[in-house]
């Protein structure tokens, strides 16, 4: 029998993930859990670290838990695509929100063909075949559709979030501009202000411990070698580490 996993996100570092976990470990009773990968990150790519560990330990056979869908991926083609791959390695996934698409849907459809193909009898044993083979396609289908809705429900979650925050920012500030100049609130970032996140400040300090213009002796060339940034980035934080000198 394989090993049970779990899988637990939230957003934003403010976001619990207790609830996530509880749900995981009910859902498995009795039955050991191997692990339960745990990160605050968004769900909006796959490079997340954790779930990326996650990913490589895993084996045929081995069963990963998610609360929902979202969890796994909000981004409706790039979640669906793991899906199917990871069902194709024989990787069980079970969604706690959404069960009409676990990937044990698949086997237990696959299972009810065979059952009743060997019920047949020898003289139809071919027309049984074509016609089950055409309700199993047709099944299959089915269930693609479903996952296929499912993550696109996840991203669409998403994006109508996105634009009510940007609907709200848009009314507060026309209702700030009708207040008098003094009581009038700052709204968004302030022009030319630096918005440092953990990877931006992980980065700047090994540019700052390897490059020639600051602590180290390597070119600007050698370092894009091996830091996973874009030009543009590189050379932005470069400019935000002189301005701190």
């Amino acid at each position: 029998m394989g090993k049970l996993y779990g899988y637990a996100r939230v957003s934003t570092q403010t976001q619990r993930l207790d609830r996530q976990i509880k749900n995981i470990l009910e859902y498995a009773g009795d039955k050991h859990v191997e692990k339960i990968y745990k990160e605050k990150f968004t769900g909006t790519k796959l490079d997340r670290p954790e779930f990326q560990r996650l990913l490589k330990v895993v084996q045929p056979g081995d069963t990963i838990i998610f609360d929902s869908v979202s969890r796994m991926s909000r981004t409706a083609d790039e979640g669906y695509k793991l899906y199917m791959e990871l069902m194709e390695r024989g990787i069980e996934l079970v969604f706690l929100n959404e069960p009409h698409i676990n990937t044990s849907y698949y086997k237990k459809m696959e299972a009810k063909r065979i059952e009743i193909a060997q019920s047949g009898r020898e003289s139809v044993d071919k027309l049984i075949a074509s016609v089950l083979d055409a309700i199993t396609e047709f099944q299959n289908d089915e269930t693609r559709e479903k996952i296929k809705v499912a993550f696109d429900q996840a991203q669409k979650e998403v994006d109508d979030l996105h634009s009510r925050i940007s609907q709200g920012i848009k009314t507060t500030k026309l209702n700030n501009e009708l207040l008098p100049e003094s009581e009038r609130k700052q709204i968004g970032r302030v022009h030319g202000q630096t918005i440092e996140t953990r990877k931006s400040k992980e980065a700047k300090i090994k540019i700052k411990k390897m490059s020639k213009d600051f602590d180290g002796n390597m070119s600007d060339r050698e370092i894009l070698e091996i830091l996973n940034l874009s030009r543009n980035t590189y050379y932005k934080y470069k400019r935000e580490l002189q301005l701190d000198i």
